[in-house]
């Protein structure tokens, strides 16, 4: 069953940027979090906590996309050595002037423009992947399969460095944190010259508009969205339900068991040699996720919440592998990495989006009520797929 893992760990240089590209992406799942723990604890107001929250996580998914081109035009190493260094500087001033009581505008803009130089180190680790591995599908799948495991570890792990940082050290410890594993993992990334891909720079005279102009990478990125409204609406329901149940203790456990899940058939899809094609597998697993996912309406106790999102995360991890599969091949070679960021623009576009619904939701209703807002961004995107029923048709034997 293992034998494509043996594989792929036996790529030159496969685990030693894949590892580095671990340590230097752990902030995906910690910097929002530490800097709403940050704003809480200077201004003691939640609102605008999350106003700021929800305004970085926009930023990072409209503007990530566009370095990401740069990426593939100019080298991971060149666009790493300067948006990096400009990601944690602009973090740091908001840490000094939030910290000093400073004015609201000057930190809020600190932060903003943090998040603007961000830039989508797993898109690169998984073109890295790309290049490695040439044609070889199967193996492709598995490398897929594999950073999609990878990202469950750092949303289990991430959060509660975050939180256990901020809580036990001091309020701007969670960002140090995150810093210290951006810095670390980027250092030993860019020093994998040998499976850098080639360069892809523009040629003149040729456009070079956005690929979310090619139908296929909409085809996957529309139907992303209200998945990742999923996601976020599923987290904030989680939230508020073991609050109302008075099992706050048990929250983490019950979202890494989520978490869990969707490592669980990360791992299982990574080692299949699928007979169907990326296009048809995502429109089954679509369809999949909404169905295993329904059973989050009928919990009644911390123990049935635990169970449905452990089944729901079954999903997960296989529907995100399929998206980069089907989104990846309707590239051209020149535009993978702006391709690969777009998917996950997608879903953290669509997590930004939720919020306020389910946050009126658990107040006027109750949070067991507020769990309808996750199976319905699933129907959603199942609906998502349908404007695009011509391209899945075309596709679907690639």
């Amino acid at each position: 069953m293992f034998t494509p893992y043996r594989k792929l760990f036996a790529t030159p240089g496969g685990m030693r940027f894949s590892i580095s590209g671990f340590v230097a992406r752990m902030p995906i799942s910690m910097t929002l979090l530490a800097v709403t723990l940050v704003i809480v604890a200077q201004t003691h107001k939640y609102t605008l906590a999350g106003f700021v929250a929800t305004g970085a996580a926009m930023i990072t998914s409209v503007f990530s996309p566009m370095w990401s081109r740069f990426a593939d035009q100019f080298g991971q190493r060149a666009l790493l050595r300067i948006n990096i260094p400009l990601h944690m500087s602009f973090g740091l001033v908001f840490l000094a002037v939030i910290s000093r009581h400073g004015p609201q505008w000057l930190w809020m803009s600190a932060i903003f423009l943090c998040e603007f130089f961000s830039v989508n180190i797993g898109g690169m680790v998984r073109r890295r992947w790309l290049f490695a591995l040439g044609e070889d599908r199967a193996l492709i799948n598995t490398a897929y399969s594999f950073e999609a495991l990878v990202d469950e570890v750092i949303f289990i792990i991430g959060p509660l460095v975050a939180s256990v940082a901020a809580t036990t050290i001091a309020p701007a410890a969670g960002i140090i944190f995150a810093f210290a594993f951006m810095s670390t993992g980027t250092y030993f990334f860019i020093r994998e010259r040998e499976s850098e891909p080639p360069l892809h720079p523009k040629i003149k005279g040729e456009k070079h508009g956005s690929v979310l102009k090619h139908s296929e990478l909409q085809a996957v990125a529309l139907p992303f969205i209200f998945v990742g409204a999923f996601f976020s609406s599923t987290n904030l329901a989680v939230v508020g339900l073991t609050q109302e149940l008075h099992k706050s203790a048990y929250l983490g456990g019950v979202l890494a068991l989520w978490a869990a899940g969707s490592g669980v058939a990360a791992i299982a899809n990574g080692a299949i040699h699928w007979k169907i094609s990326d296009s048809r597998k995502f429109i089954f697993l679509m369809l999949t996720i909404l169905v295993i996912s329904i059973p989050l309406l009928a919990v009644k106790s911390i123990w049935q919440l635990t169970l449905a999102l452990f089944i729901s995360g079954f999903g997960v991890a296989p529907l995100i592998v399929a998206g980069y599969g089907v989104a990846e091949k309707s590239s051209p070679p020149a535009r993978i990495t702006e391709t690969l960021a777009w998917v996950i623009a997608a879903l953290s576009f669509g997590g930004a989006l939720p919020g306020p619904i389910v946050g009126h939701i658990i107040d006027t209703r109750g949070a067991k009520a507020a769990l309808i807002v996750p199976v319905c961004s699933l129907v959603l995107a199942n609906l998502a797929l349908m404007p695009y029923a011509k391209i899945w048709r075309r596709i679907q034997h690639h």
